[in-house]
């Protein structure tokens, strides 16, 4: 091993420990991937990740500044092939060789950007504008990967993947409105009161994300062995924090982050074990 590969090796070590340390649910669901996809699928959750931590996190610092170096170093590694930023190396590493399409981080970054602005009282072409730009792509992007170069195969699987980025975004938004609404001031879901967040409003919530669950798992079934178990995981983690949202009132969810026990993953990725050699996902 050279010393480019040494660096390319130590880069996606970071990714690898950026997934894990940032989100243990996902970074088990990671395992389940083939080897040959699992680092990439590290690469884009590092990049997504750290810039979502500039937007919501890094509230004591220049947000814009910090976003917009963010995005100036992403592309001079992109056009100039290296980075001595390691999450950057390896997401656009991943990038030229899953042919990631360039509008999609686009789209990703623009979202991004919208969370720096007054993410209150969107209309519905906004907040679908935000739904795709901070979900719909990442899950595009990962559908690049377990496809491996078959365009014939995105495009049969694109909406599908698109219906399941959108029903985990709008669970993440169930789940942290009280964080959302009280420390940040943002209130995504169109046509909604949240002064006044009622029991309407979350089943009209419930109902759009139910169906967003159903048409997804249409295309799950449709994915590659080397990536179908992986997806599955991720989709039962989401279905059971969904159940557990389902029952709250709507009050409860304006002053409480609801989670998925440790246990329960436990159990879930035991299970995924179980099916790990059958051919389907039920």
């Amino acid at each position: 091993m050279n010393n480019f590969q040494i660096f390319n090796h130590i880069s996606g070590l970071t990714s690898k420990m950026v997934t894990e340390k940032y989100s243990t649910s996902f970074s088990r669901a990671s395992t389940l991937f083939k080897p040959e996809i699992r680092q990439h699928i590290y690469n884009i959750y590092g990049f997504v990740r750290f810039a979502d931590e500039i937007v919501d996190t890094f509230h004591d610092y220049d947000k814009a500044k910090l976003l917009d170096e963010f995005e100036k170093n992403y592309r001079d590694a992109l056009e100039n092939g290296i980075s001595l930023n390691p999450i950057l190396h390896s997401f656009c590493t991943t990038q030229r060789e899953k042919n990631i399409l360039q509008h999609l981080v686009d789209a990703f970054l623009h979202s991004m950007r919208m969370d720096l602005g007054d993410i209150k009282d969107l209309n519905d072409e906004k907040y679908n504008e935000y739904i795709y730009g901070s979900a719909e792509v990442v899950g595009l992007m990962c559908l690049k990967v377990f496809v491996d170069g078959n365009e014939e195969e995105y495009q049969k699987l694109k909406p599908y993947a698109q219906s399941l980025g959108a029903a985990f975004q709008k669970i993440n938004f169930l789940r942290d409105i009280s964080a959302d609404y009280t420390d940040l001031g943002r209130t995504y879901f169109p046509n909604v009161n949240f002064r006044n967040f009622s029991q309407q409003d979350k089943l009209e919530i419930e109902k759009d994300i139910a169906k967003d669950f159903e048409h997804s798992l249409i295309g799950i079934k449709m994915l590659p062995m080397s990536s179908r178990l992986a997806v599955f995981m991720a989709y039962k983690y989401y279905t059971n924090l969904f159940k557990k949202i389902k029952k709250c009132k709507p009050e409860i969810l304006m002053h409480k982050r609801i989670s998925v026990s440790n246990a329960r993953k436990v159990y879930l990725f035991g299970e995924m074990i179980l099916f790990k050699n059958l051919n389907f996902v039920r």
